[in-house]
């Protein structure tokens, strides 16, 4: 059963990095986006604030999944 724990343990990291990858990949299309939105003379400011807000929100998720993968250390 050791064994078997083992793997899902394996298989869950495996998931989170996948995750993490496609949640990283998603955060710099919206750095993009919000790049080219704002070098426009015209730009909607609320667009920007909703995009903004949804990047800090994939932030904030990719950082909870980093520390899943990191173990806990007692300093």
């Amino acid at each position: 059963m050791r064994w078997l724990s083992s793997r899902m343990q394996r298989q869950d990291e495996r998931d989170i990095r996948e995750l993490l990858i496609t949640l990283r990949a998603e955060h710099r299309a919206l750095d993009m986006e919000i790049a080219a939105l704002e070098s426009q003379p015209y730009v909607d400011q609320l667009h920007v604030k909703r995009l903004k807000r949804k990047k800090l929100q994939l932030k904030d998720r990719i950082t909870a999944l980093e520390d899943q993968l990191l173990p806990d250390i007692i300093a």
